[in-house]
């Protein structure tokens, strides 16, 4: 088995991943750094963001406000040192990456434009159009491939973190060409995989978006953190989920319910201002509320019978139209496609139809301010990761900037620790990718009576009843019972497809188990979780309880059910108080 050598690993190839690959590129030109990713990395979800990447860089703005920003966002559960972090690297982060080549939009003196986004007091959206991913990961992606030391393994699949005496030292990857599994192995590893938004089924995510390296660090007995904050976009189309970003709300645009009214001024998300005033578009409005917050009105407006029923559930109306079609054009021509082509109508003169969608997750991989996790040589970065930056609910165009500030610190600390740390066990390595490999074959080579889509299916169904955006104990716990059958039902998983090249089962059979171990830390979390903050919403526990949940929730994985264990919040100057956007 012959065993591929590296100074550094990165597992995932999108925006997270090819930061960390850039900045230790350009920083240690002499390090030989791989990238596993089971993509292409231009296929990387990064690609799809539409709205926007949050830094402050205008004079009516301030790192103190959006550092206040992001914590009241949080509901008051992310760690403060983190995001003052964050805040101060985010601007050098955006200006590196026009250096690289971003068309970020422009104003007419030729300065950097910025939109409004929900949570934020003020404009500090950079944006590209509403293709923001798509020209970042771009960006990004042929940057990397400026670095010479830098070696791509696309379309391999990382099935196993290979951990010897206590260190992780690289990866086994399952080759999709050849069906066979081999070792990657480095000093230190750094997970960029993204999150696992596919274990519901009404969701923005790409299919690829499976939890991954999540379970994969979850697997090693790493803690997963915070994983009960699962963030529900409020405008997603309601057939395919196909998100609506927030900048059509930031460029103006209204939530009216099925009488044309608009619905959020009932829900402590302030007064409509007059949207015919020229104005209006540079101004925060209702529609600007946090996610949670719009989310949770739409479910309270569903209940009084404000929505409209259709064939994909209920929606609301997001309306356009004043802003023009010069506006729209300019501003939101991604919109007008994706209008045109999956409803079939024009935002320039039709309303559109929406509902709230699972889109991001807050929790992930338990990691420090350096994307360390508690296994040495293991880092992480990006939505796979944890760092506390977004609590109880990420602000809109603070998680493009993320992967760029933490993937970027995730390498230079990784390789630190690769410097100090380079002796491999190579053969013990190789000998655990080849067990693994072994493992592979015996197991899905049986031919069991369990399809992968119907255990997948049933898995998605469990999740948009169990952990909604309003959530019970009742329901959690049948939400947990349902995973927990599922799981026990994935040995005796059926697979019809028993060859080497390209076998599209396995991988779907890999990701499934991911998706599994992913959704039992959501619905044990919450559960634990008595409480009511940001994205998570228990109908039973309605109050905010800083006095037992000021904390982080920890999900170890056991022979059972995961063990829960509880973390501080790091609070350095501001100090929890109510959430108020009215």
């Amino acid at each position: 088995m012959e065993v591929r050598r590296h100074d550094i690993v990165i597992v995932g190839g999108g925006g997270a991943g090819l930061r960390a690959a850039i900045a230790a590129g350009e920083q240690f030109p002499d390090l030989s750094i791989g990238v596993v990713s089971k993509l292409y990395p231009m296929r990387s979800h990064t690609v799809a963001a539409e709205g926007g990447a949050a830094g402050v860089i205008k004079p009516n703005d301030s790192i103190e406000q959006h550092i206040s920003d992001v914590i009241s966002g949080s509901d008051w559960l992310a760690d403060q040192d983190v995001v003052e972090i964050f805040v101060n690297q985010a601007p050098r982060e955006l200006v590196q990456l026009e250096h690289w080549g971003c068309p970020w939009s422009r104003m007419p003196d030729g300065s950097v434009a910025v939109r409004p986004f929900g949570g934020m007091k003020t404009e500090r959206t950079w944006y590209a159009a509403d293709k923001t991913g798509f020209h970042m990961l771009h960006t990004l992606f042929q940057t990397a491939m400026k670095y010479g030391n830098v070696v791509r393994y696309d379309e391999n699949f990382a099935v196993q973190l290979l951990v010897h005496e206590g260190r992780c030292q690289g990866v086994a990857a399952l080759d999709f060409r050849t069906g066979e599994v081999f070792p990657v192995v480095a000093p230190a590893v750094i997970l960029c995989t993204g999150g696992g938004g596919r274990i519901f089924a009404f969701t923005t995510n790409a299919v690829a978006k499976t939890g991954d390296g999540m379970a994969l660090a979850y697997r090693a007995g790493v803690p997963l953190k915070d994983m009960e904050f699962v963030q529900f976009h409020p405008t997603g189309l309601p057939d395919t989920g196909i998100l609506i970003t927030e900048a059509a709300r930031g460029e103006g645009g209204i939530l009216v319910n099925k009488d044309g009214y608009r619905y959020l001024q009932d829900y402590d998300l302030g007064k409509p201002v007059d949207v015919n005033d020229p104005e209006h578009p540079r101004k925060s409005t209702m529609e600007l509320g946090p996610r949670d917050r719009l989310s949770q009105a739409f479910v309270k407006e569903q209940a009084k019978g404000g929505t409209i029923q259709g064939k994909f559930g209920d929606y609301v109306h997001l309306d356009l139209r004043h802003l023009g079609a010069k506006r729209i054009h300019e501003r939101l021509p991604f919109i007008v496609e994706l209008c045109h082509e999956y409803v079939g109508l024009d935002p320039v003169r039709d309303l559109i139809p929406v509902r709230p969608v699972v889109h991001y997750m807050m929790g992930g991989v338990h990691t420090d301010l350096d994307g360390a996790t508690p296994l040495p040589g293991l880092y992480a970065a990006g939505e796979c990761a944890c760092a506390s930056l977004n609590g109880a609910n990420r602000l809109g165009s603070n998680s493009l900037t993320e992967l760029l500030v933490f993937g970027a610190r995730a390498a230079r600390a990784a390789v630190e620790f690769g410097r100090q740390n380079s002796a491999l066990a190579t053969e013990a390595l190789a000998a655990q990718a080849a067990d693994q490999q072994r493992q592979i074959q015996e197991r899905f080579s049986r031919r069991g009576s369990e399809p992968i889509a119907r255990l997948r299916q049933e898995l998605n169904e469990a999740m948009e009843v169990g952990a909604a955006i309003e959530r019970d104990g009742e329901g959690l716990q049948q939400a947990c019972n349902k995973v927990a059958e599922l799981k026990a039902r994935l040995q005796d998983l059926r697979l019809t497809d028993h060859s080497t090249t390209f076998n599209t089962e396995l991988p779907a059979a890999l990701e499934l188990e991911n998706m599994i171990d992913v959704a039992e830390c959501v619905v044990q979390s919450a559960l634990a979780r008595t409480e009511s903050r940001g994205a998570h919403q228990r109908r039973d526990f309605p109050k905010r309880d800083d006095q037992q949940f000021l904390k982080h929730s920890l999900a170890y994985r056991t022979d059972a059910e995961p063990r829960i264990e509880y973390c501080d919040v790091t609070i350095t100057k501001w100090p929890p108080k109510e959430r108020h956007y009215g």
